[in-house]
């Protein structure tokens, strides 16, 4: 017996000229995927084999680094695939499964930038409480909730999104993210003001947490010793790098439906490889190159790789 199933497909049309650079799409994507699970695996690995770097900080990057993983995986793979197929095209149930994985993972991403920057407070400020307060139970409560707050919430949107009706079926990115807004008949007040709160409790509120966090510790490293001050400029840093980093892309990722109708397919095009490409890969350049105990422990794998290629 023949069961005909009736699945919405969504088209993806972000991409500009794929007939022309198909090949050269692939090479370059496929390229920077591999630099991506490489760079990130890398330092995960170092923290993972190195006793001295199982410390609260380390074990925040290594989660960071393994959030950027996840994140690059919801994307690039179905981004490869379509770049070698004649139809760019995605079934709405899975996009709204990609869209649940990419915003949790970002969700994640700014709760645990939250948890680290909590970490440097505490180490810097309250020195002689850090090992009572940074406990393995404060680690892993704050790992677990760092991803289970952006999954619960996210995905009450997905279910929010599968009871709409769609009148268009075009996506103008090249993968699911918040431009799937659009396709709605009539948009949803319900969907508006659920994202709204959801953009405050797992971007703004943290956002808000991490300057008050590192506002605290400057003021005290201003009226401590230099000793002070220089460990909070090497530990601080490369958090703050990289939450700048990732705040540009959410603000991208936010206004980019806004603007989807002055911006060209190209130039949209653009911004969303950088949006996808500088968070994940530059995380573990910053924190490889920035971290000094990292920075220790790369050299000294590097010129290990190095000898081993000379016997």
């Amino acid at each position: 017996m023949d069961v005909e199933l009736n699945v919405t497909l969504l088209t993806l049309g972000g991409f500009a000229e794929l007939h022309k650079y198909r090949y050269l799409y692939f090479v370059v994507t496929f390229t920077l995927y591999i630099l991506i699970l490489c760079f990130n695996s890398t330092i995960v690995c170092l923290i993972w084999t190195h006793t001295n770097l199982h410390e609260p900080m380390y074990i925040f990057i290594a989660a960071l680094l393994i959030n950027s993983v996840l994140y690059s995986m919801t994307i690039y793979p179905k981004l490869l695939s379509d770049v070698l197929s004649e139809k760019q095209i995605i079934s709405y149930p899975l996009c709204l499964f990609q869209g649940f994985l990419y915003y949790t993972s970002a969700g994640s991403e700014f709760l645990l930038l939250a948890a680290m920057a909590y970490d440097r407070y505490v180490s810097i400020c309250k020195p002689l409480q850090y090992a009572v307060i940074m406990n393995r139970i404060t680690i892993y409560v704050s790992l677990v909730l760092a991803w289970i707050i952006p999954a619960f919430e996210i995905a009450v949107s997905v279910v929010l999104y599968s009871n709409v009706k769609l009148c268009s079926f075009t996506l103008t990115g090249i993968f699911c993210n918040n431009s799937g807004y659009k396709l709605q008949c009539v948009q949803s007040v319900a969907i508006s003001i659920y994202g709204m709160v959801m953009l405050i409790n797992i971007a703004l509120l943290p956002m808000l947490f991490i300057l008050f966090t590192y506002i605290r510790i400057v003021r005290i490293s201003y009226q401590s010793c230099r000793e002070v001050r220089k460990k909070a400029v090497k530990t601080c840093l490369p958090h703050l790098l990289v939450l700048i980093n990732f705040s540009c892309f959410i603000v991208f990722d936010v206004i980019i439906v806004r603007l989807e109708s002055d911006l060209s397919k190209t130039l949209r095009l653009i911004l969303t490889f950088q949006s996808i490409l500088f968070h994940p890969l530059l995380n573990p350049i910053i924190y490889g190159l920035k971290m000094n105990e990292i920075f220790k422990s790369l050299k000294i794998l590097f010129c290990h790789v190095t000898v081993a290629g000379n016997i």
